[in-house]
């Protein structure tokens, strides 16, 4: 996925009320939009370097985005919007393996009232939701993890793929880790343990479990390679 226009380099200065942050370009304080709702825990050292994009629509109340982090030597891909848009791009591109001879595809699938997957893929008779999740939490070095915050709407999807399973769909989680520096994945209990049993009993009932790593520059941020479930 390329960004639409150059991005503006800056530092950051601070988040706060979740959706806002305050970041230094060119000498000037700007106020720009987090397009991000988790925790962002261990990304927002003042001072990390950052990356903006700008919007030219009249009417938005911030014309800016915060898009990537830089933590110590690697970026982050902290849009959380983007990562459905990330994976779509590596569907039809061949790019994850698990879904390489799969053509239709379709996005927001709805699953029931209250529901919806982010994919349906159908092949013949084959028919397969997939749920995105968006990773960029690292707390050791080259393991990533999720969640950052408690999430019971993660736990719900966790819940609904397992139904969706025992109603015959073929039920897969892909974590994408919006990191280059990560190798390998784990569930993080110490924040969220409910998500975590919720997580094993789909695992356990035949949910699949994918991971994939991207790479990632100002320019593009793509699916790179699996990544290893711990």
């Amino acid at each position: 996925m390329k960004f639409t226009d150059n991005l503006l380099v800056g530092t950051l200065i601070k988040r706060y009320k979740r959706f806002f942050v305050d970041v230094k370009v060119n000498n000037q304080i700007i106020t720009a939009h987090c397009p991000n709702s988790g925790s962002m825990l261990g990304l927002l050292d003042k001072n990390n370097k950052i990356w903006i994009s700008q919007s030219n629509n009249p009417k938005r109340k911030l014309k800016f985005t915060l898009e990537l982090i830089k933590v110590k030597d690697s970026l982050v891909g902290v849009n959380t919007i983007f990562a459905n848009k990330i994976v779509l791009e590596a569907l039809n591109n061949k790019t994850i393996k698990e879904f390489s001879k799969f053509e239709n595809i379709k996005t927001e699938a709805v699953y029931d009232a209250n529901t919806r997957f982010d994919f349906l893929l159908k092949k013949h008779d084959r028919k397969v939701f997939l749920e995105v999740k968006n990773v960029t939490l690292s707390t050791k070095e080259n393991v990533a993890e999720f969640p950052d915050a408690i999430t019971s709407r993660g736990t719900k999807h966790l819940i609904k793929l397992l139904e969706a399973k025992k109603k015959r769909y073929e039920s897969y989680i892909l974590y994408l880790i919006q990191r280059e520096n990560c190798y390998q994945f784990k569930i993080a209990d110490k924040i969220d343990i409910e998500y975590k049993r919720a997580f094993i009993e789909a695992k356990k009932k035949g949910v699949k479990i994918l991971c994939y790593n991207c790479k990632l520059s100002p320019q593009e941020i793509k699916v790179n390679e699996p990544v290893k479930i711990l």
